[in-house]
C-alpha cells in the first residue's frame, strides 16, 4: 500500500514537471504579473530581518545580477519570432541581431529561457559602443502540442537590466506517432 501512495506521488509529481513545460505564453504572462504586483513585502521572506544567528535569505538568488558600473543601451530590431507550423519533435533555432546603441560596452550577464525546451546562446565578450552581435535561440517541439509562446530574458548592464524576446508558433502532432496507451491499474 505504502508502494503505491509512492508510485503515485512520484506520478503526479513528474507530471507537473512535464505540464510545466507545455503550457504557452499563459504561464508567462501570469508570472510576469505576479512579479510586477506590489505588496509583496507579506510574502516574501527576505522582506523580514534574520532572527539572531540566522542568516536572511536572498532575494531571487536563482536569478542572476545584472552587471554593475556604468549602463548602456541594447537594441533589437525584432523581439518576437513566430516559427509558424512545426511538426512535433522538430527543433527551431532563429537568430536575433542587436545593436549596443549606448555609451558603454554591453556586457550580457545571462540569457534565459523561461522553459528547458527553450535554449539561448548569447556572446560573452563585451560589445563595443556601437557594435553588433546576436542571440541564437532554440526551440525544441518534443513533447509539445498546440500554440506556444516562449520567452528569453536578457540581463545585462542596461537600464532596464532585462530585455525580453519572445519565439512562438504552432506545434502540430506528429502523424506517424503512436497513440499513447492508457496505463491503467485496478486494484482488487
Amino acid at each position: 500500500m505504502l508502494k503505491q501512495i509512492k508510485i503515485g506521488f512520484l506520478t503526479v509529481l513528474t507530471m507537473a514537471f512535464l505540464a510545466s513545460c507545455q503550457s504557452d505564453g499563459a504561464r508567462d504572462q501570469a508570472v510576469q504579473a505576479a512579479a510586477g504586483s506590489e505588496g509583496t513585502a507579506a510574502t516574501d521572506p527576505s522582506a523580514t530581518p534574520a532572527a539572531p544567528g540566522q542568516v536572511a535569505p536572498t532575494p531571487n538568488a536563482a536569478e542572476p545580477a545584472a552587471p554593475v558600473g556604468p549602463t548602456t543601451s541594447i537594441q533589437f530590431p525584432e523581439t518576437e519570432f513566430n516559427f509558424g507550423k512545426v511538426k512535433a519533435g522538430e527543433k527551431v533555432r532563429h537568430e536575433y541581431k542587436f545593436k549596443n546603441t549606448g555609451k558603454e560596452p554591453l556586457i550580457i550577464s545571462n540569457a534565459k529561457g523561461s522553459c528547458g525546451c527553450t535554449v539561448p546562446e548569447w556572446p560573452k565578450e563585451p560589445i563595443p559602443v556601437g557594435g553588433e552581435g546576436s542571440i541564437m535561440v532554440q526551440f525544441d517541439s518534443k513533447g509539445k502540442s498546440g500554440n506556444q509562446t516562449k520567452q528569453v530574458t536578457i540581463t545585462a548592464n542596461t537600464d532596464p537590466p532585462q530585455s525580453i524576446i519572445y519565439i512562438k508558433g504552432e506545434v502540430m502532432p506528429d502523424p506517424d506517432a503512436k497513440p499513447a496507451e492508457p496505463n491503467v491499474q485496478v486494484n482488487k
